[in-house]
């Protein structure tokens, strides 16, 4: 018969390889370093496997204990939820969730939103964490995660929100001086800022009625943000594909104005990330639910008008 496995091992082999110290382990986990020493000693045993490489210095995880190491977190996450669930959590709205979410689109869109989910559940707390960077939300202990971008194969579950409308922008003053693009090959010829947060040279392929036209950005601008970019926009710096949601302001004033309006570009979506474990606490589940109604309408970017 397979013995049980060693959650407690398991438990205490995450939180070493997460803190890099089993001193901080045991304080996090609320044991004694031997406690979690002797845990970690004893889940290596039983594996015959090294887990941890210790040194009078440091600790670092094994080869064997990276490739494992998902999976320690995975069964920690459902062990978490499970304890959660057994405490009411499934039917009370209240307690933490931790919300991550790109920046601009966290300062620009979010506030509403989150402010009326509070109003209607006082007893929720909610931490947001901005950031363009790109989130591990197992690892990180993250509850719910707003993406924008194409999904990679992954556990995490995902709900599509909705598309983000995108359009190619520069400032009147910049097309007075450099020309208007008439095609999108034309824009090699121009200074174009380059957006995106891992991508410097990821290329922008537009199609328009059976044509299609792929163009390298190589402009000497590149900005992992996107509230940066439009005040060099505005300033004359180039040409720029952000999405209408950053734009909006900027566009709707006159600072900014679309061009190659009768080409598309490839469509992206909104996307609420959770992790893999479908037993998740009543709170989680309802600002879940809540931002993907919410959300729906700020993502489709009517079209902004000129202000007279």
């Amino acid at each position: 018969m397979m013995p049980l496995p060693d959650y407690e091992g398991w438990a205490c082999f995450a939180a070493v390889a997460d803190s890099g110290s089993f001193t901080a382990a045991a304080t996090a986990l609320g044991l004694s370093k031997a406690s979690v020493s002797k845990a970690v000693t004893r889940l290596e045993g039983s594996l015959g496997i090294t887990l941890l490489h210790r040194s009078s210095r440091s600790v670092t995880v094994s080869t064997a204990g990276a490739g494992l190491l998902a999976n320690a977190h995975a069964m920690v996450a459902a062990a978490t939820e499970a304890t959660e669930a057994a405490r009411g959590d499934r039917v009370d709205l209240a307690g933490p969730i931790r919300l991550a979410a790109p920046m601009s689109f966290g300062i620009k869109v979010l506030g509403a939103p989150l402010a009326a989910f509070l109003e209607q559940h006082p007893a929720v707390e909610i931490e947001v964490m901005l950031s363009d960077a790109r989130h591990d939300l197992v690892a990180e202990g993250i509850d719910l995660g707003l993406r924008i971008a194409s999904l990679e194969d992954s556990s995490l579950l995902a709900r599509t929100i909705a598309p983000v409308a995108a359009s190619v922008i520069a400032s009147p003053a910049y097309l007075a001086t450099h020309g208007h693009p008439a095609h999108p090959l034309d824009l090699a010829g121009h200074r174009l800022i380059g957006y995106g947060h891992r991508e410097r040279t990821l290329p922008l392929k537009f199609h328009r009625a059976g044509e299609e036209a792929t163009v390298i950005p190589t402009g000497p601008l590149f900005a992992n943000n996107g509230d940066i970019m439009i005040p060099l926009l505005i300033a004359g710096g180039g040409i720029a594909v952000l999405p209408d949601f950053i734009a909006e302001e900027a566009l709707v004033a006159g600072d900014v104005v679309r061009i190659l309006t009768d080409w598309s570009l490839p469509q992206s979506f909104l996307h609420l990330l959770s992790p893999p474990s479908r037993l998740r606490p009543a709170r989680v589940m309802a600002l879940s639910d809540h931002l993907v109604d919410t959300l729906k309408r700020s993502c489709t970017g009517a079209p902004a008008q000129p202000a007279r």
